[in-house]
């Protein structure tokens, strides 16, 4: 049901079975796909494309211009992908053209009251963004990570695969897959285990992935070392890979 008191610009694409409250505002150049809810008060601006299946609370920003200051009003674009939810008061930034113009938001996420994605950021699928937790321009966000309340990440930082990034803390350099963080300047606390656990890796895996931790983290190893050690020592697989490439492609460094 899309209620009157709506107002939805010419333009606009809406999909089928399309719930819209009262007082909510969607531009001219916004695709919304099948089966969305969309609650009252809630503005959605574009080129914005989103996906089937996604839930947006009262008073949530989605698509908005960014607050980059270069922002010069180009058609950059945000793209969301199926069964997201955002909370209240979510606010969802399109990209720039210093990027490759465009945000994007994969599916089966949960983007918690106040939280925020800035300009050019990527985050991937079945993550969550805990109460007020902040990304900055450029933040790429891996599979089933998970960011505690509060949390911020500094522009351009990435966040492996199934990390835990605790509440309050502050991410001022990469953060591997597997690894929990906490504290400000965030540092690691150890693998995601029962993460790992609750998402079905297998106890052999997760023994695996932990001695490739331990060569990074607790043999007093240069990165260079870690990572041949783990090469010569640890049977290959896409687990291993995974996290091995997270740091050979760091550019800001990783948490140590």
């Amino acid at each position: 049901m899309i209620h009157s008191q709506a107002i939805i610009e010419e333009g606009a694409k809406i999909g089928n079975n399309v719930s819209i409250g009262p007082w909510t505002y969607i531009s001219k150049d916004v695709v919304i796909g099948d089966d969305c809810t969309i609650s009252a008060n809630v503005v959605i601006n574009g080129p914005t494309t989103i996906g089937k299946g996604n839930r947006i609370f009262q008073f949530a920003s989605i698509g908005e211009d960014c607050q980059d200051l270069k922002y010069n009003g180009e058609p950059t674009q945000l793209v969301i992908g199926d069964n997201n939810i955002f909370r209240e008061c979510c606010t969802i930034h399109r990209g720039t053209i210093q990027d490759q113009g465009i945000t994007q938001i994969g599916s089966n996420n949960l983007f918690m009251a106040y939280s925020h994605v800035a300009h050019d950021c990527v985050v991937g699928n079945n993550c969550i963004l805990a109460n007020s937790v902040s990304i900055a321009g450029h933040v790429h966000v891996g599979d089933y990570a998970i960011l505690g309340g509060m949390s911020g990440v500094h522009q351009f930082c990435h966040i492996g695969a199934h990390s835990f990034v605790a509440a309050t803390s502050l991410v001022l350099k990469d953060i591997p897959p597997y690894v929990m963080a906490s504290g400000n300047a965030a540092k690691p606390f150890g693998l995601n285990s029962e993460g790992l656990k609750r998402r079905g890796f297998t106890a052999e895996t997760i023994r695996t992935i932990k001695q490739a931790y331990r060569k990074v983290y607790r043999q007093g190893l240069t990165l260079e070392q870690a990572l041949e050690d783990i090469a010569e020592n640890i049977e290959s697989s896409d687990e291993i890979t995974l996290f091995t490439e997270f740091i050979a492609s760091s550019n800001r460094g990783i948490i140590r």
